[in-house]
């Protein structure tokens, strides 16, 4: 059964890290059709509100970027009921109030959505590109393959390679999660799309932090890399992570992890 077949079954389904835009078509469109085939319940978590989801979405949990690796720890926690004694040990020592309160995301969050699976025959967990470039890839690596052998979640994994990493993985000799880095300020996530685009999405309170307008020219400066980008202010975006549209890309901005921490100069000032 692939991927598609197996989203469309299920009646149960968390996604985490994508934001399911148009690349991620034949994905989103499996998630509404099981929806209406089995009345799936859907647990869309992502820094990113996708007004396109709303309608198909029965919880959303946000989470500050940059705090996928302690998003899935609190998974492991609510998910993960019978394994060997040293993940038991792992999952009872877990400071799940500084998880909970580093990452935004709420532990009576995953409580609920485990309740609300309890009655699914057919879990299934999306794992999306933000965690492939994440600076705690091989620890999020194990957690997944634990929660791949000790849940009954089917795991999809969107992308080929990461794939082939969680399912070679037999180290679960877990390291406890790292202090998460905070990502104030402004922020840009890179949205891997078929079409690059100049504009800089940007939500409305985004452009009062960085006192932008609608058709500025700005640039974005991170580290070696200063890119000029057009503000687009779209009144469906909220919160205040902006995104860039990409493809492929060479500049510092627009590699290794999705997120950065920018700072947004006017191309005129």
């Amino acid at each position: 059964m692939n991927k598609k077949e197996l989203i469309s079954k299920s009646d149960f389904i968390l996604s985490l890290g994508t934001m399911l835009s148009n690349n991620k078509e034949e994905v989103r469109n499996s998630i509404i059709e099981s929806i209406a085939k089995t009345n799936a319940q859907f647990v869309y978590m992502h820094p990113i509100d996708n007004i396109d989801l709303k309608l198909y979405y029965t919880q959303f949990i946000k989470y500050e970027a940059g705090s996928e690796e302690g998003i899935l720890a609190l998974i492991l926690d609510a998910f993960v009921k019978e394994s060997t004694s040293d993940i038991q040990k792992y999952i009872n020592d877990l400071d799940l109030g500084y998880i909970s309160a580093e990452s935004s995301a709420g532990e009576e969050e995953f409580e609920e959505a485990y309740e609300n699976s309890k009655e699914s025959q057919f879990k299934t967990l999306i794992i999306g590109d933000d965690l492939i470039e994440h600076p705690r890839v091989e620890n999020i690596v194990k957690l997944l393959s634990i929660i791949k052998k000790y849940t009954d979640f089917n795991l999809i994994v969107l992308d080929n390679d990461f794939e082939e990493k969680i399912d070679s993985c037999d180290n679960f000799d877990l390291e406890e999660v790292e202090d998460l880095k905070s990502f104030d300020g402004t922020v840009v996530y890179r949205l891997i799309e078929d079409e690059s685009t100049e504009d800089l999405i940007v939500s409305a309170s985004f452009s009062r932090i960085a006192k932008v307008a609608n058709k500025d020219e700005v640039y974005l400066n991170y580290k070696t890399s200063k890119v000029k980008k057009s503000i687009k202010v779209d009144e469906k975006l909220h919160g205040t992570i902006a995104i860039a549209k990409i493809t492929d890309s060479n500049e510092e901005i627009f590699t290794n992890y999705r997120y950065k921490q920018v700072k947004i100069e006017k191309v005129d000032a």
